[in-house]
């Protein structure tokens, strides 16, 4: 049986370009220039193999199209700076949330939702914050937002919010569902039409029932750190996250530790493995593989984790400029995105500064290929790998 053919998309956020390449030989199919994606808000799985962005700095929504003649298929404005985009399990209802940027705390209370099929997008004002957010299915489309001091879910009805009138009105949630104040990742499972949100003490989850949501027991952690990112791994029906313990120092963050944190949903049944200490962010989901990157200055490596858990360890090469002991791995440092499809077996890993790509069989752990760019990635930059109907868009939430 003959692979679908696989496309990275590898954003050069600082400088400004998206490549697309083909996966593995790595040939140039398409390219933007002169664009800004949002990394933090990152890229968003659509049907049919396409990917939504935000562009920071020209303040647009992008739907891109890498098996498509042209890559561009549509930008819409939104406000910025992004902090998070989702959509519904359709594909068609966006929603993009506004915070921090590179600002010392968040300052916009901006809101933007829009219709892809229509074009038609509106502007309103709810709270300032760095808010998470989904967008549900089952019915008309809801708007939940994930706020925080105070903590709280907020739902909005999405053809209220579309229907504001001009000059970004602020809008008044019809449902609130109460949250701890520390909520920091979020998650939709179209299938069972439950919103998770990532807190201290555990995941809160809640399901729709109508126009409002119904909170249901939290899933601990089952360890003493937590996670601050969640993903929904659209080929077993779970939830991902790492769970970061240690010092609460950034400056010791060679000494944090972490654990791969995977929560089946359907057998209510927690796993946790752990990755070692360092920096470990998000990961990625390929066919048979969940994917981390761990970045430490005794050395870096790409852990691939199987259907059982076990692990496989690759090495990477060192980046110039990346995080030092006594430094934080934020500010100023080098690092590195990894991307998957669930429907390949290849990862990509890129090398910060380097404007390199790793591109990894998950199968052995071998490198299949090295790829060089013309431009540098500098803080890593940020990648998605799709192939054309790999089901990765059954994850609404963008990463």
């Amino acid at each position: 049986m003959t692979a679908a053919p696989a496309v990275l998309l590898v954003s050069d956020h600082v400088h400004g370009s998206v490549h697309v390449r083909a996966v593995p030989d790595g040939t140039e199919t398409g390219r933007l220039t002169g664009r800004h994606v949002s990394e933090h808000a990152g890229f968003l799985a659509l049907p049919g193999g396409r990917v939504a962005c935000v562009d920071d700095r020209r303040g647009e929504l992008l739907v891109l199209d890498p098996f498509a003649d042209e890559l561009l298929e549509a930008a819409v404005p939104v406000a910025v700076p992004a902090e998070h985009l989702a959509c519904d399990p359709s594909g068609r209802w966006i929603a993009v949330t506004t915070g921090l940027g590179r600002n010392t705390e968040p300052w916009s209370d901006l809101l933007t939702v829009a219709d892809l099929r229509t074009g038609e997008a509106a502007r309103v004002r709810t709270r300032v914050g760095e808010p998470g957010v989904t967008v549900l299915g089952g019915g008309e489309p809801l708007v939940a937002l994930r706020h925080r001091e105070p903590g709280e879910l907020a739902v909005h009805r999405f053809a209220d919010l579309l229907g504001a009138r001009p000059g970004c009105p602020p809008v008044t949630p019809h449902a609130l569902l109460p949250l701890p104040d520390d909520g920091h990742g979020d998650a939709q499972a179209p299938f069972s039409r439950h919103v998770f949100s990532a807190t201290g003490e555990g995941v809160h989850r809640a399901r729709r029932e109508g126009d409002v949501l119904v909170p249901e027991p939290p899933i601990p952690w089952e360890a003493p750190a937590r996670g601050w990112y969640l993903r929904l791994d659209t080929r077993r029906r779970a939830l991902w996250s790492t769970l970061r313990g240690g010092p609460t120092d950034p400056r010791r963050w060679p000494d944090w530790t972490n654990q791969a944190w995977r929560h089946d949903l359907e057998t209510g049944r927690t796993r946790v493995t752990e990755l070692g200490p360092g920096l470990v962010f998000r990961l990625a989901l390929a066919r048979h593989h969940t994917a981390f990157t761990r970045i430490h200055p005794d050395g870096d490596e790409l852990i691939l984790l199987d259907a059982h858990d076990t692990d496989r360890r690759v090495p990477l090469p060192a980046m110039d400029g990346a995080p030092r002991r006594g430094g934080t791995p934020w500010e100023g440092v080098q690092r590195r995105a990894v991307a998957a499809s669930p429907g390949a077996d290849w990862i990509a890993v890129t090398r910060g500064g380097h404007g390199e790509v790793h591109v990894i069989d998950a199968r052995t752990g071998h490198e299949a290929a090295r790829w060089r760019l013309d431009t540098p990635l500098d803080h890593g930059g940020h990648a998605v790998l799709r192939t054309r109907s790999d089901g990765a868009d059954g994850d609404p939430v963008g990463r």
